[in-house]
Order: C-alpha cells, then structure tokens, then sequence
C-alpha cells in the first residue's frame, strides 16, 4: 500500500498534468482566437480603405473596372474579388472570374448585402485553402446596390502558426510539473515556486501579445506608407473643414512641392496648399452630396495650364481625393485637332480645283482648253499627292518606335546626291549649286534621310530664288560637330516667322507656297530627320536678303 507521501505525489503529479494541460490547451485556443480577430479586423478595415478608391459605376463600364484592377492589382497584398448583385464574380486577382461559381449563397455576400458589411471564415472552393474573407456592398451613382467588394487572405495551417509558441509553453508546463514533484519533498519551497513560474509565464504571454499587436499596428502603418508613397496618382485627406489630414509625395510634386513637405502640410487648408478654387469647389460639392464626383479641373500656372483627373469620395467625416496629372493628354489632343484641320485645309483647296476643273472640260469647246484644264487637274493632283507622301514621312519619322540606325559614312557622296536629283530642277531657273565638301569628312547618319533632308532644303532654296541666282552648299567640321549649310539668295524670311517656319503647315506666305507646290511640311521633315541624328536646325535670314538654313549633326 502507498504512503501517504507517495498518494500525495501522484495526486499532485496527476492535478499538475490536467492543470497545465488545460492552461496549455487554453493558451493556443486564446492565441488562435486573437489571430482570427486580428486578421478579421485587419481586413475590415482594409475593405473599408479599399471602397473609396473604387469607383461607383466600376460594374457598369469595362473600361473603368480594366483601369481600377490594373491600379488597384498592385496595391494590395490582398486578394481582391468583385463580385456583382446576381453573385456572379467579375473580377479576381487570384484566379479565372470566367471559371469560378456563383458568389450568391457566399456567407459575407449574404451579410454583406444586408448590412453592408460582412465577414466570414472557411475553404476555399476556388483555391482549396482556408482563408478569411470580408466584403463590403458597393452601391451604384444612383444609389442602388451593384455587388460586393471582396478582400481574402490566406489562414496558414494551425501547427504552422502555434508551433513557435506551443514548444516554449510545453517547456514551461515541464517545468512546472518538474518543480510541483519536488516542491513535493520540499513542501512550502515548491508551493511559492510553483507560484512564482505561473505569474512569470502569464508575464511573459501578455508582454509577448502587446509586442505582436505593437509590431502588426507598425507594420500595417508601414504599408500604408509605402502604397501611398509607390501610388502615381496625387491621394489627399482631408477632414470636414477641408484641411489637411493625409498626402502623398506624388500630390506634393504634382503642386510644385518639396516631397518631404506631406508632413509639413497636415491642417493646412486645401486652397492655401493647391491654390486652385476649382479644386476646393469639387471638395465642397462632395461634402455637401455625400457622394463621389469624378470631373476634371484646371489650375493656372505662369504662362501654362495644368490638367487633372480629380477622384473625390466621402471618406469618414470627411473626404479623399486622388489627382491624375492630364495636361500632357489635353496638349496631344489639341495638336491632334490642330494637325487635322490643318489636313483638310490643306486638302480642301487642290480638291476643289481638281473638282471645279473637271467639270469645266465636260464644258468645254475646244482641245485647247481641255489640255489647258487637263494641266491645271494634274499640277493640283501632284499636290495632294506630295501632301500625302510628306505626311506618311512626317508620321514615319514622328514614331519614335522605329528609329533608324546610323552608320559611319562619307558625307560628300550623300551630298553630290542631293544635288544630281534637283539639278534638272535647278537647269530650269538657271540655277547653278556650288559644293563645298572635304571629301575625308564623314559622321554617322543614314543616308536616305540625310539625302531627303538636303533635297528639302535646296528645293527649298530653288523655289524662291531668282533666276540664275547661285546656291551655296557647304559642309564642315566645327567642334564635335558636323555643319552643313544651304545658302540662298532668294526673297527671305522676315525676321517674326523665323521661330515657327519648323512647325508642319506653317508658311510664310500661303499663296506663293502652294503656287511654288509647297506642302508645308518639309521644313518640319528636316527638323525631325535633325532630331533623329541627334542635330539641330537653324534658319538665319531678313527679307529679301536670302536665307541660311543650318543642319548641325554630332561628328562622332
């Protein structure tokens, strides 16, 4: 029969063993709960952030949800799903919407259909691992429900995330049951210190929670930063007076600001930051509406106009905004209507010569005139013919796609070229063109451009000079620098139209251009044949005094 020592030791052995293994069971519990909570609250909030830089008519227009998911793919580590009102999944970062089930009996989509909000825990059926979910209702500019967004993560496995913390646990549970063993023979030395391992262990798990929930409130603070910061539109906060809360880098420099300044701006009002009425009109006007406004706006600067896409939604007591810098967008699409109405102008006359003249040799009464008219038709077909050519080389060197690779070539060869093809040209004005050329000089170039450069400028130069007056085409080294120059003795250029005479249609005088065949875009080919080799182009002339036009290309 045991003692009454040894009944007491297996008592206390068999007590310690259930004790600690409840106090075990119960901490992984606790810690497993706390995880769930964490990641819940986590992915609430980040759902909730996440709603109002999405668009309301997101499931209305294919375009708006392509660029939303393009921007918003890589700004979240989470998944993101957008599920619309049938339940069907329009869009996921992580898998086919187009083979995925219907979303419609999904736990969150159901809560968050009816409260807004909704949160659930389980497997997926798409991926196959657990994950946690929150979804949050998306109302559409009307105000009426179109879908759920929807963030996910993944639940790494239950051993894979306790394995750290359950060895040193078990280790204290060892501890505890090694000490009440021999506290046993100890008595009141075992008891205390048996006391004393416990309140160091819960010590211990409270100090080691604070530190896990200090590092994930650092480390969710810390990605906020980085998105805001890697973001290329302009993000701002403000509050309900319209000061500042929150701004990014990219805000600061779309304003000209420093951009270590977001700090330096917090409660600043927004028209002293942006100076821009516009900007504080939208701001109010989504204070005032409680809903989202997409518009664009326009700030003043000196001597320019500054563009943006402006994004404002309601956002806690107050609102956020996200800029896009459109002002290069706005300045293509004026050159693109410019450069279309200088075509049909440019079109419309020779079309209505052709068009006027065709119908006068079916009245005409003799063979005469209908050669006379034949000629008139063809020198106006020539013209729109030179126009199209100039302009399929204009939008060939214009495309910055397909540049051209340059060789280490003789200039003098390229130079006699030029002038063998405009010498029956040059013949019928009695024009003689004078060369002067090393014949050892040589740069990298292409030669076809390079040609069709010097035929524009030496046409040029025949066409408004006189009769017998000489050209003068000289090439040289100058620095690192190639030099070739065109000089005439022609009628000029006034000293005002020197600055544009490279833009394409640009003329002088319109009506001694188009008599002379011009199209108004060959000194524009010359200046992009320039900018392709690296050069430049410079025009000095006066009135009637002729013209020097200057090609300078790298001799390297």
């Amino acid at each position: 029969m045991l003692s009454i020592l040894k009944k007491n030791l297996v008592v206390l052995v068999a007590a310690v063993l259930i004790i600690s293994a409840y106090f075990i069971t119960g901490v992984l519990v606790y810690t497993n709960n706390q995880y769930n909570d964490i990641n819940t609250g986590n992915l609430k909030e980040a759902v909730e952030i996440l709603k109002g830089f999405t668009p309301a008519d997101v499931f209305d227009d294919k375009d708006i949800m392509a660029d939303w998911a393009s921007r918003i793919a890589d700004l979240s580590h989470y998944r993101v799903t957008l599920i619309n009102r049938n339940g069907q999944v329009m869009f996921d970062t992580d898998a086919d919407s187009a083979a995925m089930e219907n979303h419609l009996d999904r736990l969150e989509f159901q809560t968050a259909v009816r409260s807004g909000m909704g949160t659930a825990l389980r497997q997926s059926a798409t991926l196959g691992q657990y994950h946690f979910y929150a979804g949050i209702a998306i109302n559409n500019p009307a105000g009426e429900f179109a879908g759920v967004l929807r963030l996910s993560c993944l639940i790494p496995g239950f051993y894979s995330r306790l394995l750290s913390s359950t060895i040193p646990f078990l280790a204290v549970g060892f501890f505890v049951i090694l000490g009440a063993c021999v506290g046993l023979y100890r008595y009141s030395r075992s008891l205390s210190r048996a006391v004393e391992e416990k309140l160091d262990a819960e010590l211990q798990k409270k100090t080691a929670e604070l530190k896990i929930k200090s590092e994930e409130a650092e480390t969710e603070s810390l990605h906020r930063e980085v998105i805001l910061s890697s973001m290329f539109e302009g993000i701002i906060t403000l509050d309900n007076k319209l000061n500042i809360i929150v701004a990014n880098p990219r805000l600061c420099s779309l304003f000209g600001k420093e951009k270590n300044v977001p700090d330096m701006i917090r409660g600043m009002p927004l028209l002293e930051f942006s100076n821009s009425t516009e900007l504080v009109e939208a701001a109010r006007q989504v204070l005032s509406s409680d809903q989202a406004q997409e518009l664009t706006i326009r700030r003043y600067l000196p001597g320019a106009q500054q563009y943006f896409q402006v994004f404002a939604a309601p956002f806690d007591d107050g609102i956020v905004m996200a800029l896009r810098d459109i002002s290069r967008l706005v300045k293509l699409e004026q050159v693109r209507k410019d450069f279309v109405a200088n075509v049909s102008h440019e079109l419309r006359t020779p079309i209505q010569v052709i068009q006027g003249f065709a119908e006068n040799i079916l009245d005409a009464s003799s063979i005469e005139e209908i050669h006379r008219f034949a000629q008139i038709i063809g020198k106006n077909a020539r013209s729109m013919d030179n126009l199209t050519n100039d302009l399929l080389t204009l939008v060939s060197l214009e495309d910055g796609s397909s540049r051209p690779s340059l060789e280490k070539t003789t200039l003098a060869p390229i130079i006699t070229e030029a002038v063998d093809l405009l010498e029956a040209t040059a013949r019928k004005k009695n024009i003689t063109i004078n060369v002067s050329c090393a014949p050892e000089l040589s740069i990298q170039l292409h030669s076809s451009l390079l040609v069709h450069a010097l035929v524009n400028l030496l046409d040029n130069s025949i066409k408004y000079s006189g009769e017998g007056s000489p050209i003068q085409l000289d090439a040289f080294a100058e620095g690192e620098s190639c030099v070739i120059e065109v000089k005439d003795k022609g009628i000029g250029i006034p000293t005002e139209h020197l600055d544009r005479i490279f833009e394409r249609f640009y003329r002088v005088d319109r009506s001694r251009s188009r008599e002379a065949g011009g199209t108004g875009l060959g000194l524009s080919i010359v200046r992009h044949i320039a900018l392709l080799h690296g050069g430049t182009v410079e025009a000095e002339s006066h009135a009637g005094e002729g013209s020097t036009f200057r090609l300078k290309l790298p001799n390297q």
